[in-house]
């Protein structure tokens, strides 16, 4: 007996629907990307109940023939693509001929659409057709949806709360209108209007409606080329900061996009600026050959593959670097507070690679001398200050100009430096300025450390799996252009004769094997970058003066002074602020002398 048989067309088209129609999102991207693909400058979205029981899309684009209407939700039904050459030239948002099959087949479809002469009505139910008649002869596209996943009740009992799906429609539409500045936007639920953008082309003024002025006032142009790629956009300053990566808004040749690799890129160009575990508000416009990209990986077409994906990253980071690098970023005190700051006071190692030694100088015990500098300690009672300042000197470039000139009066619980200027007060916290001139010093040593090896007196033996002897052997030489003499002992065995001497004294099994473990646990994208970065950060930490320290005035002006050379001398290396400012109007409105002569 037979087994094996052709489906049903609507069989199909309901399976077909499980991919494409996944939500009420879903069914408003498919239509609002057809409208643009037409040529619409004006497209309004009306939603009854979040699209659970009526989606409706008007544009005025180009629309239909009746014999294109009735074709359109025939299953793999399209305009926009003829033969295999034009998948790999896609300059369209639809190509797959499933969108309107799929919706159709598990929704209610009322259709009315024309060229500019008599147009077409078409009623589908469940994919059949139920009527099809004259229409009106306004030129462009009005459908309506209703009644969604009304055949398919397991889909329909898995639809999240309407508050969640008409969360993720505004979210869509705020994202496509910020694609398509040019294009006016109308977004209304029940009657009540979510989104209006004037369509006047200025992606700023389109963000400003969607995220209001003050976070707008946070943006930076960016702009950038190579041979491959054109990039820009705008991104926030590091102060303005959101908990998830959905405001990492990135547009490929106009499509909406995700990608987490382009999302780690960007979030690791402010490593420094901000926690690491918050994200900036960006919104990046990527133009590239349709032949270098793959957005045919995913029927919601919004996944996307980069055959040169290297060459945009580096891209990327050296834009948002350069924008960043040069701006004065002291938070004012009416931001303050309105971001979550990173309240974790130090990267953590599962093993540290230094040790901290009680001296009446509270100095650690790595070899700064291997680092090829001293750190910056401030005197407890017998360092000489002439002397520090002659280390200091050395270790630093010409200062910069973009930290104020401050004039240090005092501190709050031996834990926040007040200053003064002709701007107004500054607060400083000492540990986390302080921690920002030692990292940079142990970075610039750790980035170009003096060749030295430093031999160990009893090698130390190592046992892996086998597994992890295969990923180390193939990073041996990794390993040893770090100046490590490792060598192969036995079968699962190596053996370490010498380590860097940036390594410290007392702990060196533990660091070793710390390096050791992250090379096989990243195998071959270990990032020596990352790791040197990871060090300095915790080594600053370690050697910096903590809260409750009390320093004098002249160690005070020696911080600040030391600071003002650093690249970055807003954020310590975790990203949280090392200042902020209270300007003279800030001040008076705290103490209600605003209006007031505030001599009196």
């Amino acid at each position: 007996m037979q087994k094996i048989h052709i489906m049903d067309t609507l069989l199909s088209n309901k399976i077909a629907a499980g991919e494409v129609v996944e939500r009420c999102s879903s069914v408003v991207k498919e239509l609002t990307e057809n409208a643009i693909d037409a040529g619409s400058t004006i497209i309004k979205v009306d939603l009854i109940e979040a699209g659970t029981k009526s989606i409706k899309v008007t544009d005025n684009g180009s629309g239909m023939e009746k014999e294109d209407a009735l074709l359109s939700f025939e299953r793999h039904a399209t305009s926009k693509i003829i033969d295999e050459d034009d998948l790999y030239r896609i300059h369209t948002l639809g190509f797959r001929g499933e969108a309107l099959a799929s919706i159709a087949s598990v929704s209610k479809v009322h259709l009315r659409t024309s060229v500019g002469t008599v147009g077409t009505d078409l009623v589908i139910h469940g994919g059949k057709t139920i009527s099809t008649q004259n229409g009106d002869a306004r030129k462009g596209t009005i459908i309506e949806i209703q009644d969604l996943f009304y055949n398919t009740p397991a889909r329909l009992k898995h639809m999240k709360s309407l508050y969640t799906e008409l969360a993720s429609i505004t979210d869509y539409m705020n994202k496509l209108a910020l694609s398509y500045p040019e294009i006016q936007f109308v977004l209304t639920n029940n009657e009540s209007i979510l989104l209006n953008t004037d369509g006047s082309g200025n992606q700023l003024k389109t963000f400003s409606q969607i995220f209001g002025l003050s976070t707008t006032k946070k943006m930076v142009e960016i702009k950038g080329e190579n041979e491959d790629y054109i990039v820009n956009g705008y991104i926030s300053l590091p102060e303005v900061h959101r908990a998830s990566r959905n405001h990492m808004i990135l547009i490929v040749n106009g499509r909406v996009v995700r990608n987490s690799d382009l999302n780690r890129t960007i979030n690791d160009a402010y490593h420094s600026y901000k926690p690491d575990n918050r994200y900036p508000i960006v919104v990046i416009n990527i133009g590239v050959d349709p032949s270098l990209i793959d957005v045919n990986i995913h029927p919601t077409k919004m996944d996307i593959k980069f055959s040169k994906m290297d060459v945009l990253q580096n891209l990327l980071t050296q834009i948002i670097k350069d924008v960043l690098r040069p701006k004065t970023l002291i938070p004012e005190m009416e931001e303050w507070g309105t971001e979550d700051f990173y309240e974790q006071d130090s990267v953590s190692l599962e093993q540290p690679l230094v040790q901290e030694k009680k001296t009446e100088y509270e100095e650690i015990t790595l070899n700064l001398d291997r680092l090829g500098e001293e750190p910056i300690l401030y005197e407890k009672k017998n360092v000489s200050s002439s002397q520090t300042e002659t280390k200091e000197e050395e270790s630093f470039q010409k200062p910069t100009e973009r930290l104020p000139e401050l004039y240090p009066i005092g501190s709050v619980h031996g834990t926040y430096i007040v200053c003064q200027n002709e701007n107004g007060m500054y607060l400083m916290d000492q540990h986390a300025a302080k921690e920002r001139v030692n990292y940079e010093v142990c970075l610039r040593s750790l980035t170009n450390p003096k060749e030295q090896m430093v031999p160990l007196l009893i090698p130390f033996t190592f046992e892996l799996t086998q597994d992890e002897s295969i990923i180390l052997r193939e990073n041996m030489d990794f390993l040893r252009g770090m100046h490590f003499d490792i060598a192969e002992f036995g079968v699962h065995s190596i053996v370490v004769k010498g380590h860097p001497a940036w390594i410290s004294k007392y702990r060196e099994e533990e660091a070793i094997k710390r390096v050791i473990d992250l090379v096989i646990h990243r195998e071959k994208n270990f990032d020596i970058g990352r790791f040197n970065d990871h060090v300095a950060a915790t080594m600053a930490c370690k050697m910096s003066i903590k809260a409750n320290d009390l320093i004098t005035i002249e160690e005070m002006e020696n911080l600040i002074n030391d600071l003002r050379k650093c690249e970055n001398p807003f954020h310590c290396p975790h990203g949280r602020p090392t200042l902020v400012h209270f300007s003279q109007t800030d001040l008076e409105k705290l103490f209600k002398r605003s209006g007031f002569d505030t001599r009196i």
